[in-house]
């Protein structure tokens, strides 16, 4: 491992521990694996083998390769393939070879995959290896069902002094993913001998989740608490580093898609709040998200909709301009000038995917968060320049940010350079906000939470500020930044509400 990327001592340690996650590391230069392996990344996922019959399988020999490249058994957007028969259907066309068991899989379980951060563990997917063990709180929980979001799903289990947050499912866009869902539910209530009283869900009415928590209360006469997302980002961090249920605490919650209470799509969040309730103190000023899931897989479009929200032209030598075909452009501005299917959005991530379009770094995408993750893989690791960002009452404008950065870009600046200066910009802006809190409310703790924060080059940069600054970030360690924390965060919310509502 050692001569494709970088270890630490703790890297090391990780990847020879009985749980034997997938770790991230950078990956040195000049290395023989192919750049299609993992294109557009700086770091590589190592695993080691970690059963008696991964160890028979890859026993070296004459002309054995050194790293064989490993993926998942199923189809893109599907979950993992458990059946033979289904195996040999499905994969057909991809797998040259099978090798089959007389023992059925009981449950499907990912590879555990994480990352290092100020050399302690920190999660990307939480799964094998690490669930169904129990996250330990003070407070003494009822036993309630937490049904968790639409993507990166997990649920939660709670009881005693444990929640037991399950195995990362996915994406809850397909009956297949759905059943594994309720199948997951059945058997933890089962494993852990738990029969809830309440269930929580998300605000958004679309979720399966939040449908199949609608159906279970109604039929079995459960109270329901649904709980808005980045509110239950907040109660995970705060919960999980300890911090009483009724303290109020703030969060830099900055994330890609969350319904807000408002109708809006929020994402780019600073939250004040509590298990009980939250304020939200300031938010990313609203872009229009043109065609809302075609702007996600287009980042190209979700630039040009930032420059008309700023009022700047688009500019013909602009690469998303580019990019699109004029009679999608022509759409495109006719969609954003009438407003037709064109839902408001707050969200960090869609500025950090407008952003690397506008820089030509990616303009359509093949996965999730792919132009985010390959805008951070070329920042400049030395550049300390960043852009001011305007703050005006609640609102967090990037305005500046944007014009400067298209400035620079028009004069010949590395994408590299101008990669590191969007990223300390954001650092800056996080610093700020902490210090405006701290100032407003004596507040001094921050949890950060949400997808954007699993970039790496933005988190460190922003754990130095605050340390410098005296402010205390409180870190995800037992369980992702992203959405695979939402479910924690939902239980501890409705277990707080559920107590307090039977007094």
């Amino acid at each position: 491992v050692r001569r494709y990327v970088g270890t630490t001592p703790e890297a090391v340690r990780l990847l020879e521990s009985p749980q034997a996650p997938i770790v991230l590391l950078p990956q040195r230069k000049d290395t023989s694996i192919a750049p299609n392996v993992a294109p557009g990344q700086a770091r590589l996922g190592f695993m080691l083998p970690y059963t008696p019959l991964h160890l028979l399988l890859l026993e070296p020999a004459e002309g054995f390769p050194e790293v064989l490249v490993m993926t998942s058994g199923n189809l893109s957007e599907e979950p993992i393939l458990r059946d033979n028969e289904a195996a040999r259907e499905k994969l057909a066309g991809i797998a040259d070879a099978f090798l089959m068991h007389d023992r059925p899989i009981h449950m499907r379980v990912d590879d555990s995959v994480v990352t290092l951060v100020e050399e302690q563990r920190y999660f990307t997917r939480r799964a094998r290896g690490y669930a169904p063990n129990p996250i330990r709180v003070q407070s003494d929980l009822p036993q309630i069902l937490a049904v968790g979001p639409q993507m990166k799903n997990t649920f939660c289990l709670t009881r005693e002094h444990y929640a037991f947050l399950s195995h990362h499912i996915g994406e809850m866009e397909n009956w297949e993913t759905y059943q594994d869902f309720q199948s997951g539910v059945r058997h933890y209530e089962d494993l852990f001998r738990i029969h809830p009283a309440a269930i929580a869900c998300d605000l958004h009415p679309d979720y399966l989740t939040t449908q199949y928590a609608r159906a279970r209360s109604a039929q079995e006469g459960l109270p329901l608490f649904p709980v808005q997302h980045h509110h239950a980002h907040l109660a995970a961090g705060m919960l999980e580093n300890d911090i009483p249920p009724e303290q109020k605490t703030t969060g830099l919650i900055f994330d890609g898609t969350g319904y807000g209470t408002d109708g809006t799509i929020w994402g780019g969040e600073v939250l004040v709040g509590n298990c009980a309730a939250f304020e939200r103190r300031y938010s990313l000023r609203l872009l229009p998200l043109p065609g809302g899931e075609a702007a996600i897989r287009k980042p190209a479009r979700m630039a040009l909709s930032l420059l008309w929200a700023l009022g700047l032209p688009w500019e013909p030598n602009l690469p998303p301009v580019k990019v699109l075909p004029p009679m999608e452009q022509t759409a495109l501005w006719n969609q954003l000038e009438k407003g037709i299917n064109t839902p408001q959005t707050s969200s960090m991530g869609r500025l950090f995917d407008a952003i690397a379009a506008l820089l030509g770094v990616r303009e359509e995408i093949t996965y999730e968060a792919q132009a985010a993750i390959e805008l951070e893989a070329l920042a400049d690791p030395v550049e300390t320049g960043y852009y001011p960002w305007k703050i005006e009452g609640s609102q967090m404008d990037p305005a500046p940010v944007v014009n400067a950065l298209l400035q620079d870009w028009q004069k010949g600046v590395s994408v590299p350079v101008l990669s590191a200066r969007f990223h300390n910009s954001v650092a800056q802006l996080a610093l700020d906000l902490a210090l405006r809190i701290r100032a407003e409310l004596g507040l001094h703790q921050i949890v950060l939470s949400g997808g954007v924060w699993q970039n790496q080059c933005l988190l460190e940069r922003t754990l130095s500020l605050f340390r410098s600054n005296n402010i205390q970030p409180l870190l995800h360690r037992q369980m992702p930044p992203n959405d695979g924390c939402v479910a924690f965060g939902q239980a501890m919310i409705a277990a707080y509400r559920f107590e307090n509502q039977k007094e």
